[in-house]
């Protein structure tokens, strides 16, 4: 443990500077005397680091001084090429970026550990779009993560799902989700996400931004998808689900959905299920219901049942051979 502690101690006055024995013990999760021990064993071990007093003092590495790789542990070499995804970073411009900086890595690494690091990166490659999905590669992408990393303003012109607008947003950050890349950006002072390949226009505005410190992209994240989850399933629906309809319906389902799904402990003399789901509005959730065809049956509420229905006597006239063709009812 005291070895890694001594790595890790190594590699952030690298990174950062300078560093106060605080923020070391903070980040170690011991006591400033064992960072105090730590700086004396790091000293005697011929590192050249050297403290400042004083209230902006703290540790420092001699100006020049470079931590070698060789403190990797084989795990560690191998989850450092395991953490790049080629297609992403060539989708924000970075590919040969990228591939130039394993290069080096690996060059870096000892013989041993180089040995490690390519047998991860034969044996597994990250895919991040869904299945029978693509993934995007909106034209506008680079632009915003330009902006994002220097803080520039951005006017669009967005195609949201009810009409189009056109936004000056400050962006906060982009992410990647299922194969889809998003931009968290702020618009009078509140965080909104859009998704990049519905840009239409672009316009990178000469007026800088500064970025909230307080704001944590991954927390917004977590939020929002979670809030969004939320607001596309505010209702309840009680189906009736045999054996393999509730298979399909769990496969079917987003995480969401599935950790706010409660089974009936027993089953009926067919060997149905009871079963409460989050749903949307009727016809979202009648055509999300329908995919489970036979083997599923809604109970409650008697809208939704209503509106699966006329969906399947619209179905039965559509393919009757004897019945002229009829065009679905949308008013619902």
């Amino acid at each position: 443990m005291r070895a890694s502690r001594l790595l890790s101690i190594l590699t952030t006055l690298q990174a950062r500077g300078q560093v106060t024995a605080q923020a070391l013990a903070d980040e170690a999760g011991v006591s400033l005397r064992t960072i105090y021990r730590d700086m004396d064993a790091l000293s005697a071990a011929g590192i050249p680091v050297y403290s400042e007093r004083g209230a902006e003092g703290g540790y420092r590495l001699l100006d020049g001084y470079r931590v070698r790789l060789n403190g990797l542990s084989p795990r560690e070499a191998e989850t450092l090429f395991l953490g790049g995804l080629a297609g992403p970073a060539a989708d924000l411009g970075l590919g040969a970026v990228m591939a130039a900086a394993q290069l080096k890595l690996q060059a870096a690494l000892p013989q041993e550990l180089r040995a490690s690091a390519e047998r991860m990166q034969a044996r597994f490659h990250l895919d991040t779009p869904s299945w029978f999905g693509e993934a995007d590669r909106p034209v506008h992408l680079q632009s915003v993560a330009d902006a994002v990393w220097n803080q520039t303003r951005l006017q669009i012109r967005y195609q949201s799902w009810k009409a189009e607008k056109i936004r000056v947003v400050e962006p906060l950050g982009v992410v990647l989700k299922g194969g889809a890349w998003y931009l968290a950006g702020a618009v009078d002072g509140s965080v909104r996400t859009y998704r990049v390949s519905r840009i239409r226009e672009l316009a990178v505005l000469d007026q800088r931004f500064e970025r909230p410190a307080d704001f944590d992209l991954a927390a917004y994240w977590n939020e929002a998808t979670q809030r969004l989850d939320a607001d596309l399933h505010p209702n309840l629906a009680t189906l009736r689900v045999s054996p393999w309809g509730e298979t399909l319906l769990m496969a079917a389902s987003s995480p969401y959905v599935k950790s706010r799904m409660v089974f009936s402990e027993t089953t009926d003399a067919d060997g149905w299920k009871h079963v409460t789901v989050p749903v949307g509005s009727s016809r979202h959730a009648a055509y999300e219901l329908l995919r489970l065809g036979p083997d599923a049956e809604v109970l409650d509420p008697p809208e939704l049942r209503a509106t699966i229905r006329a969906l399947v006597d619209g179905l039965g006239r559509r393919y009757d051979p004897n019945e002229e063709s009829v065009e679905p009812d949308r008013r619902r």
